[in-house]
């Protein structure tokens, strides 16, 4: 039972975020000492161009990796990707900052690059899919962004779904597989075949 309502507390904040973001209607612009986000012009929002905003989580080697992997894939094939730990900002390597600015500032560019983008691109792999990856999804699905997942964990939800129907519902395609370099080489089959 301490696990359902471990997970029932995250989706409902998760929710109570995305729902909060999605009718604000606004983006922040956040000016700190180490870095400034422009807020997003509305002729950066709407799009059917081959920008990516890749989600998921991104906080061992083993992740970082092969997230990695997916964006040079995705790269081969003319899209612009948007990877969070390659072009975007680490919470732990910045210094000199309270939590607050900190949450602000990485908030407010991650928000401000899905809004840019045409795709998000969420690595749903965890026993539950990264908070974080997520509240992008719900941004990405809120402003009409084309949705995809990219799976290869072996765990699942119980009654043999594998992703929380809210999660897989925003999605317009799952990539699985448990094999990792086989998923690989079946999204390039996929992109020389088809656009996202």
């Amino acid at each position: 039972m301490g696990k359902t309502v471990a997970k029932a507390v995250v989706f409902i904040a998760c929710l109570m975020l995305l729902v909060s973001c999605a009718t604000s209607g606004t983006t922040a612009s956040v000016d700190s000492p180490a870095q400034t986000v422009e807020p997003v012009q509305e002729s950066q929002i709407a799009g059917n161009g081959k920008r990516v905003y890749f989600a998921g989580p991104m906080f061992s080697q083993g992740e970082k990796d092969f997230n990695l992997k997916v964006a040079h894939v995705l790269e081969e094939f003319g899209y612009e990707v948007f990877l969070p730990q390659r072009d975007g900002i680490e919470a732990a390597l910045l210094e000199g900052m309270s939590d607050e600015e900190m949450v602000r500032l990485i908030f407010a560019k991650d928000e401000s690059e899905i809004l840019k983008s045409d795709i998000v691109f969420f690595l749903v792999d965890g026993r539950v899919p990264d908070e974080g990856g997520c509240v992008e999804l719900g941004i990405g699905y809120a402003h009409n962004k084309r949705c995809y997942g990219f799976m290869t964990d072996t765990r699942s939800l119980e009654m043999g779904l594998l992703l929380n129907p809210i999660i897989s519902g925003a999605l317009i395609k799952l990539f699985h597989n448990y094999d990792g370099e086989v998923l690989l080489g079946e999204l390039r089959q996929y992109l020389s075949e088809n656009e996202l």
